[in-house]
């Protein structure tokens, strides 16, 4: 096969300073440990100051490292490892998940979710959002569709607060039939960067989960991550969500 334009374009100079620099970071620093300034880092490597912002800029996005105002830039913790959502088998909410009820409305579904749920994409469903926090940091946040007709015997006229409850308990006395999920990268919007305390764009892992009950699917989640703090897994256990904390890393190493 021959050699594709694509190939003969060479590495761009700030990739491989970030290789270089990933190296230094695991042979030369410890996690907490302040870089040296930028004038310093440039000059050491031999490079641009704009070359070398641009090297930074991505290991902050892989979460090697962590820009504190009135700090400067540090090394990051490694990821540590939490299990996501309900185990297998569960609906969201039950057994005591790790996810706390933020609020819940009557609103249309993304025309995606619609379409997976088989609604009108026009037609409110019920929106439960849900936040996830780590060490008082939030590192999820996620938003729980369910149609009117998966729960025919929620009660009307209920209030704010009963709201979601009320949705989460009607959707339990379902029997769970499966559930899949799907993970993808995806942009921080501006509702969920709010949450996440991150910028609008910013890259955030999402996770799609579809519930399936009586042979039809009766609710989709759609749980957005964090990705500078968090990576996910897969194995025996299902998916697993590992997260910045230097607490727990102090822990492990004694």
């Amino acid at each position: 096969m021959g050699t594709t334009q694509l190939e003969t374009v060479p590495e761009p100079k700030y990739w491989h300073l970030k290789t270089v620099l990933a190296d230094a970071l695991d042979s030369e620093f410890a996690v907490g440990e302040i870089l040296p300034n930028e004038r310093e880092l440039a000059a050491r490597f031999g490079v641009a100051r704009a070359t070398l912002r641009q090297a930074l800029e991505q290991l902050e996005l892989e979460g090697r490292l962590q820009r504190r105002r009135g700090v400067g830039t540090t090394v990051a913790p490694p990821r540590m490892g939490v299990s996501v959502g309900p185990s297998q088998g569960e609906w969201p909410g039950a057994g005591g998940d790790a996810w706390r009820t933020i609020g819940c409305v009557e609103a249309a579904a993304p025309a995606a979710v619609a379409a997976a749920l088989g609604t009108d994409p026009e037609r409110p469903v019920h929106t439960i959002r849900r936040q996830r926090t780590m060490r008082g940091q939030s590192v999820a946040t996620e938003l729980l569709y369910v149609p009117s007709d998966s729960v025919p015997a929620l009660p009307g006229n209920l209030s704010p607060a009963a709201h979601a409850p009320a949705v989460l308990r009607e959707l339990h006395t379902l029997p769970l039939a499966g559930e899949d999920r799907a993970v993808e990268l995806g942009s921080a919007r501006a509702e969920d960067a709010k949450q996440l305390d991150r910028l609008p764009g910013a890259p955030v892992l999402v996770v799609t989960t579809r519930y399936v009950s009586d042979g039809r699917v009766v609710a989709v989640a759609v749980a957005t991550y964090r990705a500078d703090t968090c990576r996910l897994t897969f194995g025996d256990s299902g998916v697993e969500i590992t997260h910045h904390d230097e607490d727990e890393r102090g822990l492990a190493a004694s």
